[in-house]
């Protein structure tokens, strides 16, 4: 399945295109556009848009969830290490909340320097997958 979100893809973004690839659509072709272009080329493509205007799953739902959170309630919902996960993740997206985990502030640096260490988006999440499995794999470990 397609699925379409913005370039340049940092906290949210990565992800929740390595929650996708990894629990969720293993063959997954991701897009990166323009953000202005996601809602069409989601249209035009059949694609799944994530975390952006017009996109199936919002920046920010009406829940308040990044997309991150919602694709994690919607499809793995009894995984206690993936909750955690969205809540390190939903706290380095919006800084500007009081849901900073401790690891949200780490998470949030390391993002910031994807786009100097990878050519190019696919090769951003190519990298971070290890940083996600790792997370993951800690996460599970505490229960």
């Amino acid at each position: 399945m397609k699925w379409v979100t913005s370039r340049r893809i940092r906290v949210n973004r990565t992800a929740t295109a390595w929650l996708i690839r990894r629990f969720i659509d293993e063959r997954a072709e991701f897009l990166f556009v323009e953000r202005d272009q996601l809602e069409s080329v989601q249209k035009d493509e059949g694609a799944i848009g994530f975390d952006g205007p017009g996109a199936t799953y919002a920046h920010r739902d009406g829940q308040g969830r990044c997309s991150f959170e919602a694709l994690a309630e919607e499809h793995r919902p009894n995984d206690g290490a993936l909750r955690t996960m969205a809540a390190i993740v939903h706290g380095a997206d919006f800084l500007d909340e009081l849901t900073l985990t401790p690891e949200s502030a780490g998470l949030r640096a390391i993002s910031q320097g994807f786009t100097l260490v990878a050519a190019n988006d696919g090769e951003t999440l190519e990298k971070a997958a290890f940083l996600y499995d790792s997370l993951y794999a800690h996460l599970q470990t505490r229960g």
